[in-house]
């Protein structure tokens, strides 16, 4: 059942579902792009989300149980049937197991489930997989969704493209570290992310990002219109790379040169819900001709 709450004078939260989906993240970007496209005085701001979304709104406006009214109108009239998406498909180079994160996540065995092993053989374990190379092959078969922006400025929330049978999943740790790199790859619960800045953390680390996703100056090319990178709604696929790659790539950052092999796509929510797999399958063959 939808759930809609005050937050203060100026907000209001919309739950859209308890747990994170494909149909329910498409319902939420289906409701939220219709909200903009209405243009009511009075909204300061649209905020979608995995599962929900949020509204601020300046009350003197528009009185917060009228934007109510309206959200639930739209909540039985837009239908994903009829909706598209206009997106990209990203390769993101992924240095796995390597040492700058290797070795913040050793500083903090205190603070995991299995202080006797690494993230990652942690995380192939409770998946099932005999190993962790089996579990990098897993992540890296099949793209990502960027269902939501946020936490910190630029971090993707990426949702595989597959079956809910084969979703990866992992819990947080025991307690947060206080320290994870900037750019580390991590995975909590199903959602794969990039820590775009070094701060505190709490997702399993498994390698880190040989590109930025957040650049304060904007020195590179892909963040000429915008200090973030990722969009809601990009498509990524994390692709593992050899040292000698990343260290190729970086050379690239630091001289401004470096561009995201990107391509864009028109989709429809059922081309995804109906058969993820083929629907990944597709993506690849498109961003790798």
């Amino acid at each position: 059942m939808v759930r809609y709450e005050y937050g203060g004078d100026e907000f209001v939260f919309v739950e859209l579902a308890e747990e994170m989906s494909l149909e329910v993240n498409f319902q939420a970007m289906a409701i939220t792009r219709k909200l903009r496209e209405k243009q009511l005085p009075g909204i300061l701001d649209i905020c979608p989300s995995n599962a929900s979304y949020m509204i601020r709104v300046d009350p003197d406006q528009l009185h917060p149980d009228v934007l109510i009214k309206e959200l639930k109108d739209l909540e039985h009239s837009v239908s994903i049937d009829d909706f598209e998406i206009s997106a990209r498909i990203v390769d993101v180079p992924i240095l796995f197991e390597d040492p700058w994160t290797h070795e913040a996540l050793m500083r903090f065995r205190d603070r995991h489930q299995d202080p006797n092993s690494t993230d990652l053989e942690y995380a192939a374990r409770i998946n099932g997989f005999a190993s962790k190379e089996e579990l990098i092959q897993a992540i890296t078969d099949y793209p990502y969704l960027v269902s939501m922006v946020g936490f910190v400025p630029g971090l993707p929330w990426c949702y595989q493209m597959v079956p809910r049978e084969q979703q990866i999943e992992v819990p947080k740790y025991v307690r947060p570290r206080t320290y994870t790199p900037e750019r580390a790859f991590g995975f909590g619960g199903a959602f794969a992310v990039i820590y775009p800045v070094q701060g505190a953390g709490g997702y399993q680390l498994f390698g880190i990002a040989a590109a930025p996703i957040y650049d304060k100056e904007q020195r590179l090319p892909d963040f000429a219109d915008s200090m973030t990178f990722p969009r809601q709604g990009d498509i990524f696929r994390y692709r593992s790379v050899t040292k000698e790659e990343f260290e190729s790539i970086r050379e690239q950052v630091e001289a401004g040169t470096f561009r995201y092999l990107t391509t864009e796509i028109t989709f429809t929510p059922h081309d995804v819900i109906e058969n993820p797999k083929q629907f990944s399958e597709n993506v690849l063959g498109r961003l790798y001709v």
